[in-house]
């Protein structure tokens, strides 16, 4: 077995006051939207380049109002900018946050994994006898591969 990783426990209380901690997030953020697959597809996306972009066009519209059509929001759109601007520094924390938490439980999965197969290795190993041919014959049903049903042969004319 590779060296471990991950040596910890998260009591229920630390796993509560995470839980708690994401609802006040969520709390604090009442706005969030959830999205269908095909709104994301559909919508323009913003990357760092068109950040700069919409920053100009901001400044731009704000400048010089005059040219814009009367339907057009300006106010809605600096309210959009400023936001999307204070949500940039919870994003990059979310972000990082996300992907250590993906680590450190593919991480650990991966470990408990590795030392069920040992356990099943060796009860298959050193269990004869000593009355785990059950337990391993059910272990073993991790790894039983499906038979395809083959249809019977069709008859010949």
């Amino acid at each position: 077995m590779a060296a471990n990783q991950i040596s910890a426990t998260l009591t229920l209380a630390n796993r509560d006051a995470a839980l708690a901690a994401i609802t006040t997030v969520k709390e604090n953020l009442d706005f969030l939207i959830d999205l269908t697959v095909e709104e994301r597809k559909t919508l323009p996306k913003m990357g760092d380049k068109s950040r700069a972009f919409v920053l100009k066009a901001l400044e731009v519209a704000t400048q010089n109002p005059d040219f814009l059509p009367r339907s057009f929001d300006l106010e809605e759109m600096r309210k959009d900018v400023q936001l999307f601007e204070a949500m940039y520094a919870i994003v990059v924390a979310v972000t990082q946050l996300h992907e250590l938490l993906n680590d450190t439980y593919m991480t650990v999965g991966s470990e408990a994994y590795s030392a069920a197969l040992q356990v099943y290795n060796y009860a298959k190993a050193s269990g004869q006898g000593a009355g785990l041919e059950a337990v391993v014959d059910e272990l073993g049903q991790r790894f039983a591969r499906k038979t395809k049903k083959t249809s019977p042969p069709s008859p010949r004319v």
